[in-house]
Protein backbone atom coordinates (compact mmCIF):
# COMPACT_ATOMS: atom_id res chain seq x y z
CA UNK A 1 0.00 0.00 0.00
CA UNK A 2 1.56 3.27 -1.07
CA UNK A 3 1.55 6.18 1.30
CA UNK A 4 0.93 9.79 0.37
CA UNK A 5 3.87 12.03 1.29
CA UNK A 6 3.24 15.75 1.23
CA UNK A 7 5.64 18.55 2.07
CA UNK A 8 4.55 22.14 2.52
CA UNK A 9 6.03 25.41 3.66
CA UNK A 10 4.54 26.43 7.00
CA UNK A 11 4.17 29.72 8.87
CA UNK A 12 1.14 29.02 11.05
CA UNK A 13 2.10 28.83 14.77
CA UNK A 14 0.44 25.41 15.22
CA UNK A 15 2.31 23.98 12.20
CA UNK A 16 5.57 25.51 13.41
CA UNK A 17 5.07 23.88 16.81
CA UNK A 18 4.70 20.54 15.01
CA UNK A 19 7.94 21.22 13.09
CA UNK A 20 9.75 22.07 16.33
CA UNK A 21 8.33 18.97 18.06
CA UNK A 22 9.68 16.74 15.26
CA UNK A 23 13.10 18.38 15.52
CA UNK A 24 13.08 18.01 19.32
CA UNK A 25 12.27 14.30 18.98
CA UNK A 26 14.99 13.62 16.38
CA UNK A 27 17.79 15.95 17.43
CA UNK A 28 17.41 16.55 21.17
CA UNK A 29 15.91 13.25 22.35
CA UNK A 30 17.18 10.71 19.80
CA UNK A 31 20.56 12.26 18.88
CA UNK A 32 21.28 13.99 22.20
CA UNK A 33 21.88 17.47 20.74
CA UNK A 34 21.90 20.25 23.32
CA UNK A 35 18.54 22.06 23.01
CA UNK A 36 20.24 25.47 22.87
CA UNK A 37 22.17 24.42 19.74
CA UNK A 38 19.07 23.01 18.08
CA UNK A 39 17.02 26.20 18.56
CA UNK A 40 18.47 29.13 16.59
CA UNK A 41 17.66 31.37 13.61
CA UNK A 42 13.99 30.31 13.69
CA UNK A 43 12.55 33.71 12.73
CA UNK A 44 14.76 34.13 9.67
CA UNK A 45 14.21 30.57 8.38
CA UNK A 46 11.68 29.13 5.95
CA UNK A 47 10.18 26.02 7.58
CA UNK A 48 8.72 22.89 5.99
CA UNK A 49 6.52 20.12 7.35
CA UNK A 50 6.28 16.66 5.78
CA UNK A 51 3.27 14.43 6.38
CA UNK A 52 2.56 10.82 5.47
CA UNK A 53 -1.14 10.19 4.96
CA UNK A 54 -1.77 13.39 6.91
CA UNK A 55 0.40 12.42 9.90
CA UNK A 56 3.40 14.66 10.76
CA UNK A 57 6.55 12.81 9.66
CA UNK A 58 9.42 15.21 9.02
CA UNK A 59 10.69 18.77 8.96
CA UNK A 60 13.38 20.96 7.45
CA UNK A 61 14.24 24.58 6.74
CA UNK A 62 16.38 26.92 4.67
CA UNK A 63 17.72 30.37 5.40
CA UNK A 64 19.82 32.99 3.69
CA UNK A 65 23.25 33.48 5.27
CA UNK A 66 26.16 35.75 4.45
CA UNK A 67 27.58 32.85 2.36
CA UNK A 68 24.46 31.88 0.42
CA UNK A 69 21.46 29.65 1.08
CA UNK A 70 21.81 27.07 3.82
CA UNK A 71 19.60 23.98 4.05
CA UNK A 72 19.20 22.80 7.62
CA UNK A 73 17.42 20.70 10.22
CA UNK A 74 16.31 17.82 8.03
CA UNK A 75 14.56 15.49 10.47
CA UNK A 76 12.38 12.46 9.82
CA UNK A 77 10.66 10.64 12.67
CA UNK A 78 11.95 7.09 13.12
CA UNK A 79 8.73 5.34 12.07
CA UNK A 80 8.74 7.18 8.70
CA UNK A 81 12.37 6.59 7.71
CA UNK A 82 13.08 4.70 4.50
CA UNK A 83 9.79 5.81 2.91
CA UNK A 84 11.12 8.71 0.83
CA UNK A 85 10.17 11.49 3.25
CA UNK A 86 13.72 12.87 3.31
CA UNK A 87 13.86 12.98 -0.49
CA UNK A 88 10.56 14.83 -0.69
CA UNK A 89 11.78 17.34 1.91
CA UNK A 90 14.98 18.00 -0.07
CA UNK A 91 13.05 18.35 -3.36
CA UNK A 92 10.52 20.78 -1.89
CA UNK A 93 13.11 22.90 -0.11
CA UNK A 94 15.25 23.16 -3.26
CA UNK A 95 12.19 24.15 -5.31
CA UNK A 96 11.37 26.87 -2.79
CA UNK A 97 14.76 28.61 -3.02
CA UNK A 98 14.89 31.88 -4.95
CA UNK A 99 15.77 31.46 -8.64
CA UNK A 100 19.02 33.39 -8.09
CA UNK A 101 20.20 31.05 -5.29
CA UNK A 102 23.58 30.26 -6.80
CA UNK A 103 25.41 29.07 -3.66
CA UNK A 104 23.43 26.40 -1.80
CA UNK A 105 25.08 24.47 1.01
CA UNK A 106 24.50 22.45 4.17
CA UNK A 107 26.21 20.70 7.05
CA UNK A 108 25.15 17.10 6.44
CA UNK A 109 25.23 14.37 9.04
CA UNK A 110 27.41 11.52 7.77
CA UNK A 111 24.53 9.03 7.48
CA UNK A 112 22.60 11.46 5.22
CA UNK A 113 25.41 12.29 2.76
CA UNK A 114 24.21 9.76 0.15
CA UNK A 115 20.71 11.30 0.19
CA UNK A 116 22.06 14.78 -0.56
CA UNK A 117 24.41 13.45 -3.24
CA UNK A 118 21.28 12.42 -5.21
CA UNK A 119 20.50 16.15 -5.45
CA UNK A 120 23.96 17.16 -6.75
CA UNK A 121 25.48 18.10 -3.41
CA UNK A 122 29.17 17.27 -3.05
CA UNK A 123 31.30 17.03 0.07
CA UNK A 124 33.75 19.89 0.49
CA UNK A 125 36.45 19.89 3.10
CA UNK A 126 37.16 17.49 5.93
CA UNK A 127 34.71 15.77 8.24
CA UNK A 128 33.87 17.86 11.33
CA UNK A 129 31.84 17.58 14.50
CA UNK A 130 28.79 19.71 15.26
CA UNK A 131 26.71 19.15 18.40
CA UNK A 132 28.65 15.93 18.97
CA UNK A 133 27.65 14.52 15.57
CA UNK A 134 29.93 13.90 12.56
CA UNK A 135 29.19 16.09 9.52
CA UNK A 136 30.48 17.13 6.12
CA UNK A 137 29.93 20.50 4.52
CA UNK A 138 28.18 19.90 1.21
CA UNK A 139 27.68 22.35 -1.65
CA UNK A 140 25.24 21.98 -4.54
CA UNK A 141 26.93 21.87 -7.94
Amino acid sequence: MSQKIQVRKVTDPADLETVFAIRREVFVIEQNCPPELEWEFEDESNHFLATVDGEPAGASRWRKTDKGYKLERFAVLKKFRGMGVGQELVKTVLNDLPKDADYVYMHAQIQAVSLYEKFNFVKTGPEFEEAGIRHFKMVRK
